[in-house]
């Protein structure tokens, strides 16, 4: 059963009425009132610990199994002295803290009993006094471990589960020994608080109880706790809990400690302090009277700053009296501006949206706009990748400190990259990131398709992060589970517009998705709108295919829709995506991000993953320029993409001083041979007049299938050849591939009054291809783009869609008889799935080739890990306008089998750049492979022993030498090992 079904029980709930009415008070310190009894070792062994193995002394919290009566007494007297909350013997009653006394394995005894002890003492004087209440709670102290600090201390014995472990089996004790209340206290690691909250919890649903949680942090003289928060990114953190009061205890006297209390002021719970009885003096003593405390806490009552107050290191039940005359004698003044905790915790709905790293960051419309660094992310940055892969973590840090220097508000965090263990990877680099002051700072965005990723880095983040991302294309089910979680581990989280049908693409689909996942985010899971962050899907526009043009409108307005309609939600996106098209040309790509941003932050866009470093004034931009880009992004006219293409050439050739590939089509096609022409036209995607040309090669070519293969075939390699180079643009190479089909189309009429059709052109066209975007991965943009490139190219493809088992795309491709398969992903678990495809593939006997797409793929990882997954061409296709080249060039009656040759030869060379590329192991493990002679080995003797000297020229062993080995130490291409092919090196045959 879910913590939101659980009921509290009835003491809980008069605990939170009364907290709502009056100012209660809390006791006083159980060591000084221990300290005062003077025991001896004895009293501490008591009957059940007599032959205890080592000393018990000062571990006050087996005193509950070993000495009740004294424990009952302590509170006794302070229910006596006024106070109408006291707390359970068992603030050290954790394994860590006990296993000092090797009472490790005795925490639930200890704990069961702390409660009981103090259940009987509220029961026993609520008897005597019936017309007062009183209430008991579990004290849960910080442990000895830091996991903030813990790399940094070199405390390997303590991570996120084996804290949360340990703290459920101290609450599911106090619990069961029937406390009302936990009171998490004097934290000084938000990150150990988190543990202990998220712990809670689980007690709680294992114990079938609810009760509330009190959260009480220890500041130190810098207003920070010790692992160097501040006081409100530490109630940014924990506020997901839902407590009933946070406040502060230990650590100073009430003087000193009342201007953070002040502090705390704004915040939708009960405020608690418990100050010490001042600072101890020379000799540890506190020195601070009852009169001198009152004194000092009667302004703070009179102001109405706390609703709980008591007493820590040094208070006595005197101390609690003084107190609880004090609060008496003003009369319980409450602060009116605090509403229901119960209200609190049940509204779904705020404006702001804090987030925390060390310091809290609130996301309001008086901020503007949030700034999300972008660079430390594998997939978007070479730099950031190499340095992660090599192991240079201090340059890869310095990348996020650059981001924060220029701007950056939150940094992105995202490792999934096919080569890498993106979850050791992501710990390794963010528990770097929290110990740096600089990173630290800001809040965090873990960003990752891998749930297994999420899950363990949200486990080492201390203050309140992000989550990008989740969304609802496997479903309702999948979907709460995850947001539960992510919610229960103090994060807000970005939520994708895709649905069980795939990406939202249109405007209608986008806001559909994000009315649908913030109903059930707010209703179903409890999620504060605030902490929602929608991106409905930045596309690229201007891609040449007509339905991508109103994506960035679409978007803006999907925007607008949303901050009016779906209160609290906040909206974000990744910027870098919308200028796809124009890859090679940065200059209008950032000119295009500024534009985006200028007119999405208008209607509401809060946040978005850019380059803070390259933002470019919007003002800068030139008029002309600035118009061209808004038409395409407003989508104004069916021209709007061929005007930005001309800008952006004419931009491209005043930078580089280089004329562009388009340049070279002013020359008068009249001039031309029939063949240059539609090379030309097919390039500038004129479709209008290709006619006259191709006709006029009939009398050249025996057949239209001969023009097909001979010119428009190598002229459409051209176009890829010329994107790949950066001298045409996407909606360019779309273009041209609407203009091959068209000249396709003019030659068809042809074939049939040959009577050919089913013959010839059968030859034309016989490559069936099935398309698919593989399970779990429900992005298809690329691929649609892909599927047009090909149709269009004049083959026949089979689109299966997104989401695609295995299963399925290898039935198909058998049905049909498929010449290829062509798989997409844009997530990194995709790339796991195009390797159960190549599997199959291998288990039905297939031997067609395998093409491999999409934004996480590589060549690289094509060779490395799906390659030996199938015994046939395997190839990674990086652009969309590269495949049909490529299909040519494994299909070429003359040159397949040199092509296919030559690619295997080029992923064996990369299987070996990556090995050796590989980690030395550790020499424990070198050891385990070490070579053990038998008895039986006979040791050859030198035919000349002794020392000689010999002069041997490098061109009498260069053919022994293993050169590969040279190139991964000196980081070179794996392409430079075909120079020790031509010279002859049998180390890299």
């Amino acid at each position: 059963m879910y913590i939101n079904d659980l009921k509290y029980s009835q003491c809980s709930l008069n605990l939170i009425e009364a907290v709502e009415k009056r100012t209660l008070v809390l006791d006083g310190a159980m060591g000084t009132m221990i300290q005062r009894c003077n025991l001896r070792e004895s009293d501490f062994r008591g009957e059940k610990f007599a032959s205890w193995s080592c000393n018990l002394s000062g571990c006050n919290d087996v005193l509950c199994i070993t000495a009740p009566h004294i424990i009952k007494d302590i509170h006794l007297k302070y229910l006596n002295a006024g106070a109408e909350i006291i707390e359970t013997n068992s603030f050290n009653a954790n394994c860590f803290s006990l296993a000092d006394y090797a009472l490790e394995n005795e925490v639930d005894a200890i704990n069961v009993a702390a409660a009981k002890v103090a259940r009987d003492a509220a029961d026993e004087f609520m008897k005597a006094n019936p017309n007062h209440h009183c209430w008991v709670a579990g004290s849960v102290g910080p442990t000895s471990k830091s996991l903030s600090m813990a790399s940094t201390l070199n405390d390997n014995n303590v991570n996120w589960d084996a804290l949360v472990d340990t703290y459920i089996t101290q609450m599911r004790a106090l619990i069961k020994g029937g406390v009302d209340v936990l009171l998490i206290e004097t934290i000084f690691d938000t990150l150990n608080a988190k543990a202990a909250t998220f712990a809670a919890r689980r007690a709680m649903e294992m114990e079938q109880q609810r009760v509330p949680i009190m959260i009480s942090a220890t500041l130190t003289e810098s207003g920070r706790t010790l692992s160097g928060q501040t006081l409100d990114a530490f109630v940014a953190s924990i506020a997901h809990c839902e407590p009933l009061s946070i406040g502060l205890n230990c650590g100073f006297g009430p003087d000193t400690m009342a201007p953070h209390i002040e502090a705390l002021q704004s915040i939708p719970f009960a405020v608690s302090m418990h100050a010490n009885a001042g600072l101890p003096n020379e000799m540890g003593e506190y020195d601070e009277t009852p009169s001198m405390m009152a004194s000092k806490i009667e302004p703070i009552i009179k102001s109405g700053l706390v609703d709980i107050i008591g007493g820590c290191c040094g208070t006595t039940p005197e101390h609690i009296k003084a107190i609880a005359q004090m609060v008496e004698k003003v009369g319980n003044k409450k602060s009116s501006a605090k509403e229901s905790i119960l209200s609190a915790q049940s509204s779904n709905v705020n404006t702001k949206c804090v987030l925390a790293g060390l310091e809290s960051m609130e996301i309001s419309p008086e901020r503007n706009f949030v700034n999300i660094g972008e660079r430390c992310n594998v997939a978007g940055s070479r730099k950031f990748l190499r340095l992660i892969n090599e192991g240079n973590i201090g340059e890869a840090l310095q990348i996020a400190e650059t981001q924060v220097a220029a701007g950056a508000q939150i940094i992105d965090i995202n490792m999934d990259d096919a080569m890498l263990d993106a979850e050791k990877e992501m710990a390794k680099f963010i528990t770097k990131l929290g110990e740096e002051p600089q990173t630290a700072r800001v809040p965090f965005m873990i960003d990752s398709s891998k749930w297994e990723v999420i899950t363990s880095a949200l486990k080492l983040v201390q203050g309140k992060p992000i989550v990008n991302s989740i969304s609802l294309k496997e479903g309702e089910g999948k979907f709460i589970t995850k947001a539960q979680h992510i919610r229960e581990m103090g994060a807000a989280v970005v939520v994708m517009a895709f649905d069980e049908n795939g990406q939202a693409d249109t405007y209608q689909r986008r806001i559909d998705i994000c009315n649908r996942a913030y109903n059930i985010l707010t209703t179903k899971v409890g999620f504060n709108a605030c902490d929602i962050i929608f991106d409905p899907n930045i596309l690229a526009v201007a891609t040449g295919i007509e339905q991508h043009n109103s994506y960035a409108i679409d978007f803006i307005n999907a925007t607008k829709w949303i901050k009016e309609n779906l209160p609290g939600a906040k909206v974000s996106g990744g910027v870098s995506n919308l200028s796809f098209s124009f890859r090679g040309n940065n200059y209008i790509r950032e000119a295009m991000h500024a534009l985006f941003l200028y007119h999405a932050i208008k209607v509401g866009m809060d946040m978005a993953i850019v380059n803070a470093a390259s933002l470019m004034p919007v003002d800068d931009i030139p008029h002309d320029v600035r118009i061209a880009i808004e038409d395409v992004l407003f989508n104004r006219d069916n021209e709007a993409t061929s005007r930005l293409i001309e800008v952006a050439q004419r931009i491209k050739e005043e930078k580089s001083g280089e004329k562009p590939a388009s340049s070279t089509l002013e020359v008068a096609l009249e001039a031309l041979s029939p063949q240059q022409r539609i090379e030309q036209l097919l390039i500038k995607g004129n479709a209008t007049e290709m006619e006259a040309p191709l006709l006029s090669l009939l009398e050249q070519y025996s057949s239209p299938i001969d023009i097909i293969n001979n010119v428009l075939m190598p002229a459409m390699n051209k176009v890829g050849k010329l994107f790949a180079e950066g001298k045409l643009f996407l909606p360019q190479v779309v273009k041209s591939a609407q203009t091959m089909k068209c000249a396709v189309d003019i030659l068809t009429p042809i074939f049939e009054k040959e009577i050919i059709l089913n013959s010839q052109l059968s030859t034309i066209n016989p490559k069936k291809i099935v398309i698919a975007t593989v399970k779990g991965d429900v992005h298809d943009i690329g691929k649609n783009i892909v599927a047009i490139i090909l149709s269009c190219n004049g083959y026949n493809v089979v689109d299966m869609g997104v989401m695609v088992p295995a299963e399925d795309i290898v039935a198909k491709a058998k049905e049909i008889n498929a010449d290829f398969i062509a798989l997409s992903g844009l997530i990194t678990p995709s790339l796991d799935e195009m390797c159960n495809v190549a599997r199959l593939m291998e288990q039905h006997g297939m031997s067609i080739p395998l093409l491999i797409g999409g934004a996480t793929a590589s060549e690289m990882h094509t060779a490395v890990k799906i390659a030996p997954c199938y015994s046939h061409p395997v190839v990674y296709i990086k652009d969309a306008a590269l495949i049909p080249a490529e299909i040519e060039a494994l299909t070429h009656e003359n040159n397949a089998d040199e092509h296919i040759a030559n690619h295997y030869m080029r992923q064996q060379q990369l299987r070996q750049t990556h090995a050796l590329a590989q980690p030395p192991m550790s020499i424990e493990e070198a050891r385990k492979h070490r070579f053990i002679y038998g008895d039986d080995i006979e040791i050859a003797v030198p035919k000349h022993p002794g020392l000689h000297n010999l002069s041997i020229k490098v061109e009498q062993i260069r053919h022994l030498i293993n050169w590969r080995a040279f190139f991964g130490v000196w980081k070179l291409d794996a392409a430079f090992a075909e120079i020790a092919n031509i010279n002859g090196c049998d180390h890299c045959r």
